[in-house]
């Protein structure tokens, strides 16, 4: 199932009796964040969350490492171990509680982004008259930040392509140095960007899915 559409709404929650649960649990919450490990960063969507737990869902196999960290679009951290692990589905405790409350709202001390997974990709930016070696230094949704020796203007328009990216076309939005900001003309749904941060990193988590 695809979770893309209406990310970043307010959650719609409703208690569960906390005798059920050991804490309150809000449900309907579904909301993309990141996974962090040792194995790399990886998309995930939260399904419900308590002071004490939480509840994700993944394009692909679940992470093995025990221990993670939950990183949402605001930045903030928190550490996670599993407690449960079923088909793309699993259930994690908090090392520490936490305030539900915050979590769910999602306090923003800078302006909202997207999702940013730190992944090492090769591509190449190609022009009419020109082509040149890039790689990635973080990726989202809508665009990437790349590392290239070669000169490009501020709003020219690129093909990206690269083995384990699919062409796409670009324009320039910045350039600092050898960085450039790129924003892509088609955005990538959250399952695409899932599945080709995963084929990156881990290929095996893609087994079966």
């Amino acid at each position: 199932m695809d979770y893309s559409s209406g990310m970043g709404s307010e959650a719609q929650s409703a208690y569960v009796n906390s005798e059920q649960r050991g804490a309150p649990r809000y449900t309907s919450l579904i909301r993309s964040a990141k996974l962090i490990c040792g194995q790399g960063e990886f998309l995930c969507v939260v399904r419900d969350v308590s002071s004490t737990g939480i509840s994700l869902r993944t394009f692909h196999a679940l992470p093995t490492d025990p221990t993670l960290a939950l990183e949402l679009q605001n930045a903030e951290r928190y550490e996670i171990r599993q407690t449960r692990a079923g088909d793309n589905e699993g259930s994690y405790r908090f090392e520490k509680p936490v305030a539900v409350e915050r979590l769910i709202h999602e306090t923003w001390n800078y302006p909202k982004r997207q999702l940013r997974l730190n992944l090492t990709i090769p591509l190449t930016l190609s022009t009419l008259t020109q082509s040149a070696e890039a790689v990635t230094l973080n990726i989202s949704q809508q665009g990437a930040r790349v590392e290239c020796d070669s000169v490009f203007a501020v709003d020219q328009s690129v093909t990206v392509s690269g083995p384990a990216f699919p062409e796409t076309r670009a324009k320039v939005r910045w350039r600092r140095d050898s960085n450039y900001g790129l924003v892509f003309e088609n955005t990538f749904s959250l399952r695409e960007f899932a599945i080709m941060a995963a084929a990156v990193q881990c290929p095996m988590m893609l087994e079966g899915s």
